[in-house]
């Protein structure tokens, strides 16, 4: 959604709130593609606190159906969000390139608030995602997801070598 920002601009200690509908479907980026499953909409603010700057406040939420890291299978993952950025008016897209302000979400007056919100939602995207902090994740031979049961596959013997490096893996697993 487009807000053009040209008539708060011109009202210095004019705030005017919005409740927009999000029209992102998915986030993508370098590690995939991965749908929005739910959104509510933004509660953003506008300030005009003069001089042609503009404080942005909101806050919101989307529901992103991300793979399990061991499993691969789709996990809904509620990321909240929360907006605070300020937006001076007088610079023009140049000076935003040149002082590497690149806020590719604000384009001559208007305000993308799909974009803006994309890039919020990449801050806070999660390190880890699991379905469950017990997950068994998948099989190396087969690829058969292990919470659903043994796969049948035998285990090749382990190096004798490796066994005080597998004690020391046993005793502090984390993975």
């Amino acid at each position: 959604m487009q807000i053009h920002l040209s008539d708060i601009t011109d009202s210095e200690g004019k705030v005017i709130q919005l409740h927009p509908e999000l029209e992102l479907n998915e986030i993508s980026f370098q590690m995939g593609n991965y749908p929005i499953l739910d959104k509510v909409p933004v509660e953003l603010k506008i300030t005009n606190t003069g001089n042609k700057v503009l404080e942005l406040t909101g806050n919101g939420s989307v529901t992103v159906g991300i793979p399990c890291d061991r499993c691969l299978e789709e996990v809904s993952v509620e990321i909240p969000y929360v907006i605070d950025r300020k937006l001076d008016m007088k610079q023009s897209d140049k000076d935003r390139v040149e002082n590497l302000d690149e806020n590719d979400y604000l384009t001559g007056m208007d305000l993308d608030v799909d974009r803006l919100v994309y890039l919020e939602v990449l801050m806070n995207w999660p390190l880890k995602v699991l379905c469950k902090e017990d997950c068994k994740g998948i099989c190396s031979q087969c690829g058969k997801n292990l919470n659903e049961g043994p796969c049948g596959c035998i285990e090749e013997p382990k190096d004798p070598r490796m066994a005080a490096i597998s004690d020391i893996f046993s005793k502090f697993k984390e993975v």
